[in-house]
């Protein structure tokens, strides 16, 4: 490994592990205005963190290549994927070790990388190449996620089939900080289960909106 991809690991893991949610009473980290329980965030490209912004900010860079493309804003759509296709075996050659993960395209990488909610946090899974362009395959339109700032959330209930959303990337932070706040034991209790469906949801409930 080079001393440039151990810098971009590094600006990574700073950006995965960094909560996007933040207490009430604090402030916009563009201009310090108060902010409330809801808000929006921006991607802040050079050090990989997620930003909490104010409406006024977060309009700002909204437009393509603002900032001349330091920040980009992270969008509030939600879109379920109601005739996805994910078997167990093309989730088994994924190597993902759970029955949930969230797939983005990294720009300072220049690739698509994947991520898992864990009891220690946001988790990268190493994610095969081929077992990717064969989900894209099965399922056209993956390749249109926003870069750095949409992912493809997937979810497998307990004893069901996978459902998917192409949601906020700050939403799948939110989910990841569920995960390590609630999970207690080997198989995370009933508590962290309930957390779960009740963030789904809420998401559903977003895309009706």
């Amino acid at each position: 490994m080079t001393l440039a991809d151990a810098a971009r690991g590094a600006g990574l893991r700073r950006f995965v592990e960094r909560p996007p949610a933040r207490r009430m009473g604090e402030v916009c980290e563009m201009c310090a205005a108060p902010l409330g329980d809801a808000h929006q965030h921006l991607v802040n490209l050079e050090s990989r963190t997620l930003l909490c912004a104010c409406r006024a900010c977060y309009l700002l860079f909204v437009p393509e290549g603002a900032a001349r493309g330091k920040y980009r804003a992270v969008p509030d759509r939600v879109r379920s994927q109601p005739g996805f296709r994910l078997d167990e075996g093309l989730w088994e050659a994924l190597q993902i070790p759970v029955r949930m993960a969230f797939f983005f395209y990294n720009s300072a990488l220049g690739r698509i990388v994947a991520f898992y909610p864990s009891p220690a946090g946001a988790t990268e899974s190493l994610l095969p190449l081929e077992a990717w362009q064969e989900l894209t395959r099965a399922n056209p339109g993956l390749e249109n996620l926003a870069p750095d700032v949409e992912a493809l959330l997937v979810y497998g209930r307990r004893g069901s089939g996978f459902s998917s959303f192409i949601a906020p990337l700050d939403a799948c932070y939110e989910l990841t900080g569920l995960v390590k706040r609630f999970w207690k034991g080997f198989d995370g209790g009933d508590e962290v289960w309930r957390q779960i469906e009740a963030f789904f949801a809420q998401l559903r409930s977003r895309e009706a909106r």
